[in-house]
């Protein structure tokens, strides 16, 4: 008998995050197969009188692909599926599997060609502008071991984070829209930061469940040339197969300077890959209540109520800034009072203090208001 919280999530998916239609067309791609999810999503997309598709693809396959992958090899791959997600108009990637170090063996330059190519041609330039996508993670062994709990304990956090009212949370997301939308200059203060740059002109996007289950921030992205100062990340980043700690990144006139972290040569490999890369595609702040420590997994951890994520790489068509880069890498800030605190100030405003907002207007986001 299928867990009914899984029937739940799959009619949020459909109904809510995706909003499908009668006749659209949805790809349902599984990476780390989970059947269950899959079927619940199909019979969910048929009930919506829809299209279902399904693409099934398993990491460590992947990991043999991307080896001795050649630049003929990816081009053709991306032809093919971008050719399929040109006639989708919906998208669910669902990524599972029990280890998410599998492609850690992959070389940079491999994971740098597929970035370049399907990265780029079938995700960057088709699924994100022009398809109603949305991505999640499957709870596994391996997810419950980095967040630290037990297998059934993680199942019912993972549910409560992605069932929860995501209707709520986009209206209470408004005035922090707003905010941002008429904010000029941005400062964050912590432990090993201090950082400035405007946002003015750059669009405010809210997410509540229709990109990312779970979900929970606002996004925008920085001028570009206008980041200055030094981030010191808290949390633990994996990207194409390493797990970065300790990531601190200097930064003038919008560039990365200087870059460093516990794999220092390999950070700076992934910021060479192109011009791009060494600049800031995006900021955020996290809001959901539910998801308060990093489990290295970013999906969860660009969401932790408390944090914010700078992003170097490529911006979002909706929040443009100019800049385009085959990476596009969150790496969270966690200001709450356990992980050292922070602030962040609008225009020389203080508008969350240690994690928490402390602006008339925004207390509808603190945690006791969204649960």
């Amino acid at each position: 008998m299928r867990d009914p919280r899984i029937s739940i999530l799959a009619q949020n998916l459909i109904r809510y995050s995706t909003n499908l239609q009668k006749g659209e067309k949805i790809l349902i791609e599984n990476f780390g197969v989970q059947t269950e999810l899959v079927k619940a999503l199909v019979e969910e997309a048929y009930k919506a009188e829809a299209i279902p598709f399904v693409s099934l693809k398993e990491h460590e396959v992947n990991r043999y692909l991307l080896k001795d992958a050649t630049e003929e090899q990816q081009e053709m791959t991306a032809d093919f599926e971008a050719y399929v997600m040109k006639q989708m108009d919906a998208y669910i990637g669902l990524r599972a599997g029990d280890n998410i170090n599998e492609l850690s063996d992959v070389p940079a330059a491999k994971m740098s060609l597929h970035q370049q190519t399907v990265g780029t041609k079938v995700h960057r330039e088709i699924r994100v502008p022009k398809t109603k996508w949305v991505v999640l993670r499957y709870p596994s062994h391996s997810m419950a071991q980095l967040a630290q709990m037990s297998t059934e304990g993680f199942e019912d956090f993972y549910f409560n984070v992605c069932n929860l009212d995501y209707a709520k949370m986009d209206k209470a997301m408004d005035a922090l829209v707003s905010k941002m939308n008429n904010t000029d200059k941005v400062r964050i203060t912590g432990e090993g930061t201090d950082l400035q740059f405007s946002i003015k002109d750059i669009p405010a996007i809210k997410c509540a469940g229709k990109l990312n289950i779970p979900d929970g921030e606002v996004y925008t992205a920085p001028v570009k040339n206008s980041v200055n100062g030094t981030i010191t990340y808290n949390t633990a980043s994996p990207y194409q197969g390493t797990t970065f700690e300790n990531i601190s990144l200097t930064f003038k006139d919008g560039k990365i300077i200087h870059a460093e972290a516990n794999h220092t040569e390999k950070i700076n490999e992934i910021f060479n890959t192109d011009e791009g890369a060494r600049y800031i595609g995006e900021f955020a702040i996290g809001v959901n209540p539910y998801i308060l420590h990093p489990m290295q997994d970013i999906l969860f951890d660009e969401k932790i109520d408390g944090s914010f994520h700078f992003t170097p790489g490529q911006a979002y068509e909706n929040a443009y800034n100019g800049n385009d880069s085959a990476i596009h890498w969150d790496i969270v800030n966690i200001q709450r009072p356990e992980y050292g605190g922070g602030n962040i100030y609008f225009d020389e405003e203080l508008i969350r203090e240690n994690g928490r907002f402390v602006t008339d207007d925004l207390q509808g986001l603190n945690p006791e208001n969204l649960k």
